[in-house]
This record gives structure tokens, C-alpha cells and sequence, in this order.
């Protein structure tokens, strides 16, 4: 552990994984007029899901396309995973060639990598892309769907409810501003991603008869200085709705507005909403993602211990101005842990604490694999001992 962690955080061993509740709700300012028109929104900062703003932010409304961040956020997975690659084709069904309202225009038969196919989605917010995606992964649109949910659930998400991984209008299809900014955050632990959502223009079938010029949906990549993502949405129903991300000196926050009455008052609120956080928040990062942690004993494995690591940045939120003192740090490891285990299981918990306040949670995991020990392992282990 590094000699700075030491003079930053006084270090608490509890081998417990009984966590204590973090009201995440907590914030410092509910100032309706920075969201004024808009039926809810919200502001997350990425590293720690702190709130900084809200108004209410779990009432269950249409997502419109904004429901195309878990598209991705599966998408992803899946390449993450190494089950998709960026350059794999992929065919257009005559369902996903069917779908209405904002597309890429593919036709039946048309084939697209998973990179031109994201684009699609990132961009122009195709529906035929997001479809075409969902059955090249699952299979069916509806076994897609299923995956959606199955991960909604994963995220402890209370409020949405997924019937197509595209956002039109359907019976049952919900979400919240701050379902859809937990949402955001999962998604931007891949990187690669805004690579796609912040850009402002680009092209498919290029060079071809059917070049087609795709330009943003999301005004703000273009305008607002750090904003790179993530995704707009809009129906007659859901009215003018937008999941942006920005980032500015080492702090990214989310926010999320929904409902408001037309899209200008919707990119005008959201840039108050991105003000506000910079000018009033800033974030220190006290352990950096991939840092040692701690030595966690492995029982019956070939290794007899391993390296816990951070899984992300472990950092704390403070209004600016706000000192930053007396901040301890609790360990939390799974008791009595048998190999095998993989590289990047979740092995425990990092809490930072002021005082009795929960400031950050943060999964610690193995920074290797470790293989079951065999006999002459665990013999040679047993012979060892003696000497």
C-alpha cells in the first residue's frame, strides 16, 4: 500500500460484508429552477454516485431513446467479454429493417460491423441498429429485452422497466432520471464508448452510392466544452428527454432530464444542470483504480494468497471550499475465500468514512486468477511446513 494512503486514511480491518445504507440522496441543493420545465432530472458525479442535484428523480416516465444506453451498455458487455468484436458483421432482419422513427435505414439483408452498427445507434439513435444488434447478441428482440431487464435488476435499479431496446412507445416501458443515470454511469466504465457518443458527425456506407451522413442527436458534444455522451430521447409522449455526460478537471458527472417541453429549454436546463456541478463541486481521488489494497489468504489454491486491488477510482465529492479531514477507510474482504477464483472477482468492499458518514463503496477484487491446488500442491504445501 502506498506510504500516501497511510498518511491520507487511517486503516480499519473488519471482516464483515455487512454494509452500512448510503442514502444516496443526499444533496446539498433541490433549486427547481435549474431544471425548471423539465418533469424530473438529476446530476451524479461518475467516481462515486454522489447526488449533487435532484428533482424527482425516481418518478417512472418513457425514457424515449435515452432506454439505447442499455442497449450499449449490453453491447459492451458483450465486447468486454470478447463474444462480440468491434469488426464482426452483422445481418439486418426484416423485423429490425421494419422498425419506425429515427434509423440508419437499413435495408433486409444489409450487413454492418458491430462498429458501424454502434455509430448507428451512438449517432443517429437508429432503431433498426438497435434492433439488429439485439438479435445478433440474443438472438430474438424479445430475448434481448430479457437481458435488459435481467440487468436492471443486476444494478438494484427500482424504477424502469424495458418491452424493446429501442425507446418506442410501448405498455410497460419506464424508466427514472436516476435509473437512467445509474445507467449512464455502468455504461462509462467502458471507455471505448464515448468514442462513439461524443462524436458530432460522421458517415456510413462511405464511399458507396448510399453514403449516409450521420450528425448527433446530442447538441451538447459540439457545445458544451467536456461533453462527449450520451444519449437523447424524444417522443410525443415522453417529450424532449437527455442522459449527458461531461467531464472537467478530473471530475465527470451525469445528468439526466426528462419531459421537457421542447428541445431547446431541454439543452438550455441541461447546461444549467453541468454548470452548477462544476462550479460548485469538485472531486479528490485518494486511491487510484488498480492500486493495492491488501493480501487476502487463499484457501486450497495453488497460490496461497493474492493482490486486492480497487476496481475504479476511490475518490470523495466536496462542495469546492470544503475541507477535507478525518476520512478513515474500512476493508471489508469476504471471510474464508477457496480457489479457484478469477482475476477481477469481486473479493470485498473499500469504504471511506467521515466520521459515521459514508462517503464512497468501492469492490475490491483479485488481481489474478487463482487455480484449485491439487494434491502434490497441497502435499508439497504440507511437507514444506515441516521443515
Amino acid at each position: 500500500m502506498k506510504r500516501v494512503l497511510l498518511t491520507l486514511l487511517s486503516s480499519v480491518m473488519i471482516f464483515s460484508l455487512s454494509l452500512p445504507k448510503v442514502d444516496a440522496r443526499e444533496t446539498q441543493n433541490n433549486d427547481v429552477s435549474l431544471a425548471k420545465s423539465a418533469l424530473s432530472s438529476v446530476i451524479i458525479e461518475q467516481d462515486t454516485g454522489k447526488i449533487l442535484y435532484e428533482k424527482d428523480a425516481r418518478k417512472e416516465l418513457p425514457p424515449a431513446s435515452m432506454t439505447k444506453i442499455m442497449t450499449m451498455l449490453i453491447i459492451m458487455e458483450e465486447i468486454n467479454k470478447g463474444k462480440l468484436r468491434l469488426d464482426d458483421k452483422v445481418m439486418t432482419s426484416e423485423h429490425a429493417a421494419s422498425m419506425g422513427g429515427s434509423q440508419i435505414f437499413l435495408e433486409p439483408g444489409e450487413e454492418m460491423t458491430v462498429k458501424e452498427m454502434l455509430k448507428g445507434i451512438a449517432i443517429a439513435s437508429g432503431n433498426d441498429a438497435s434492433v439488429a444488434m439485439a438479435e445478433k447478441i440474443a438472438g430474438t428482440e424479445e430475448a434481448f429485452v430479457a437481458l435488459m431487464n435481467k440487468k436492471v435488476k443486476q444494478l438494484g435499479l427500482k424504477n424502469t422497466h424495458f418491452e424493446n431496446p429501442t425507446g418506442l412507445p410501448a405498455p410497460g416501458h419506464y424508466s427514472s432520471a436516476y435509473d437512467m443515470a445509474i445507467m449512464g454511469r455502468e455504461l462509462l466504465k467502458y471507455p471505448l464508448i464515448t468514442k462513439f457518443t461524443g462524436t458530432y458527425e460522421d458517415y456510413l456506407r462511405k464511399d458507396t452510392e448510399k453514403q449516409f451522413w450521420l450528425v448527433n442527436t446530442n447538441k451538447l458534444v459540439r457545445f458544451y466544452p467536456g461533453a462527449d455522451g450520451l444519449k437523447t430521447g424524444f417522443t410525443a409522449e415522453a417529450k424532449y428527454c437527455l442522459t449527458a455526460t461531461a467531464k472537467k478537471n478530473n471530475m465527470r458527472v451525469v445528468s439526466v432530464i426528462m419531459g421537457a417541453p421542447t428541445s431547446k429549454e431541454r439543452n438550455a436546463q441541461m447546461t444549467n444542470l453541468l454548470d452548477y456541478a462544476f462550479n460548485q463541486y469538485q472531486v479528490k481521488q485518494l486511491i487510484k483504480q488498480g492500486d493495492n489494497i491488501e493480501r487476502l489468504s487463499i484457501s486450497k489454491g495453488k497460490s496461497k494468497g493474492v493482490n486486492v486491488i480497487t476496481k475504479s477510482p476511490v475518490s470523495v465529492v466536496l462542495k469546492k471550499g470544503e475541507a477535507m479531514n478525518k476520512i478513515t477507510k474500512d476493508i471489508q474482504l469476504n471471510k474464508n475465500i477457496q480457489a479457484p477464483i478469477k482475476k477481477g472477482q469481486v473479493v470485498g468492499v473499500l469504504i471511506l468514512k467521515q466520521g459515521s458518514k459514508v462517503l464512497s463503496k468501492t469492490d475490491l477484487v483479485a488481481n489474478k486468477s487463482v487455480n484449485k491446488a491439487n494434491w502434490y500442491d497441497l502435499f508439497k504445501r504440507t511437507v514444506g511446513g515441516f521443515n
